[in-house]
């Protein structure tokens, strides 16, 4: 059993490939695929996606991830590895880039993960949106007004970059897996970005379109 197993999430803009590669590295990690919308809050989810404050969907997500953080270390304490498909960076930046305006000082009890940010060319990425037969929400549309926020309040978090342009799901899995999670990196494209913030400060509100410097 081993005294440090990994703990692996995913992280991105939709389209950049996490739900297709959370269940292929958890398996190739011989590892749990822990959900972090856990099942008890799906139907609140969904009640709470139909409105509109992005405040009480802030607090409802963050909410579902410290109830899965507590079943994440109790894997961790057992041994067993454990993989994700993002983590409190996705609920924290696109939140903000949306406009919330909580501050959160995340404790240092939770489970840190390593994590890798998959990024991918617009292009491609809308490509791939538009080829999925589940519609996009509300909150989808409005995530894709912001993107540059959030791609700019992620690189405030420890990640390893992944460009998953024209790579099919096995050669991005097989960057992931050469990333060497203790130090240096055997790849290229998996880049360290960031630096580990317990405070996550306030995205400034940008209008659609616009991008930051």
């Amino acid at each position: 059993m081993p005294d440090h197993p990994l703990f692996e999430s995913l992280e991105g803009l939709r389209g950049t490939g996490k739900s297709t590669l959370a269940p292929m590295l958890a398996a190739a990690r011989q590892a749990v695929l822990v959900p972090t919308v856990p099942a008890l809050y799906q139907p609140l989810r969904h009640t709470v996606d139909e409105r509109t404050n992005v405040e009480a969907r802030m607090c409802l997500y963050l909410s579902a991830l410290f109830t899965a953080a507590e079943e994440i270390q109790h894997h961790l304490d057992a041994g067993v590895p454990v993989v994700v498909e993002s983590y409190f960076a996705r609920c924290l930046a696109s939140h903000q880039a949306m406009g919330a305006r909580l501050g959160m000082n995340l404790p240092s009890w939770l489970p840190s993960p390593v994590t890798y940010h998959l990024v991918c060319a617009d292009d491609e990425r809308q490509r791939r949106l538009a080829g999925r037969n589940k519609p996009a929400s509300r909150w989808d549309a409005l995530m894709e007004t912001v993107t540059d926020q959030v791609t700019n309040a992620y690189a405030s978090f420890p990640m390893h970059r992944v460009d998953t342009t024209g790579r099919g799901p096995d050669e991005v899995l097989r960057v992931i897996t050469d990333t060497d999670t203790e130090g240096a990196h055997s790849h290229a494209d998996a880049e360290p970005v960031g630096e580990h913030p317990h405070l996550l400060p306030p995205v400034p509100r940008h209008t659609a379109g616009t991008r930051r410097p």
